[in-house]
């Protein structure tokens, strides 16, 4: 990014791996480039997006950071601090709930950095940000996105039609506390 020294955010994760920061001002170029890519954001809801979409979507991500406490991380390799891409906890527009997304550059697949980021974004969904029912949702014929969400513990829970394609809707629901800490 920038080369300065850095503060972490609370809401920063760790991986063996990773890095997930909650994105920022600083991440604008390499979410502009992310964003603007087919391969990489073809699939996305509402797909590539245009350098003036992305500058106000950043903006809107960090307000619900500031309100709700979880949203958008970019993604960065530990060991050289690279720009993988990005993974979100974040509202569907269709109003099916929270969705976990990610998005990462395509020479970065096949490496298990989606599946790392997904697993770490969905563990800080239950755990810190105390979310009850986390969603995916994934094109039917994209197998390697639904791969993914099935190995970090989604199950399928409902199907719709978009745009032609059949989507298919994963789930997670936060395990509930152990006994001794029911009630509390």
């Amino acid at each position: 990014m920038d080369g300065l020294p850095r503060v972490e955010s609370p809401q920063t994760v760790r991986t063996p791996r990773l890095v997930l920061r909650p994105v920022g001002p600083g991440h604008l170029a390499d979410l502009t480039a992310l964003k603007g890519d087919e391969a990489a954001f073809g699939l996305m809801l509402h797909g590539t997006r245009a350098p003036a979409q992305v500058r106000q979507e950043l903006e809107d991500d960090m307000a619900f950071w500031a309100v709700r406490g979880y949203g958008t991380w970019a993604v960065h390799l530990a060991e050289t601090e690279a720009f993988l891409g990005i993974v979100a906890l974040s509202e569907r527009p269709d109003g099916r709930g929270i969705a976990l997304r990610f998005a990462l550059w395509p020479h970065t697949r096949g490496k298990g950095y989606a599946r790392e980021a997904a697993r770490a974004a969905l563990g800080f969904g239950h755990e810190v940000a105390r979310l009850p029912r986390i969603i995916a949702v994934a094109r039917e014929d994209n197998l390697a996105s639904r791969a993914v969400l099935e190995d970090i513990g989604l199950r399928r829970a409902a199907e719709f039609p978009r745009d032609g394609h059949r989507m298919l809707v994963y789930e997670s629901l936060r395990p509930p506390p152990p006994p001794a800490q029911q009630g509390q």
